[in-house]
């Protein structure tokens, strides 16, 4: 039987003071605006992924693979 987390654990066994810093700025993350520390700091995220600067490298194609 799997031991139960502190009773101030959060998600995944985190204490409530040790939450995850933003991924943006590394402030810690505000529970409203999860998992980032503030609505800006989600937003620049937001307008990096609209604008194509975060992308997922692939092979390219060949003429021939369209067929």
């Amino acid at each position: 039987m799997p031991a139960k987390p502190p009773a101030d654990a959060g998600p995944a066994g985190e204490s409530k003071g040790g939450s995850k810093p933003c991924p943006e700025c590394g402030k810690p993350a505000s529970p409203a605006t999860a998992p980032f520390c503030s609505p800006r700091c989600r937003d620049v995220d937001l307008n990096r992924w609209l604008s194509g600067k975060y992308v997922i490298p692939g092979r390219e194609t060949d003429p021939e693979d369209a067929e």
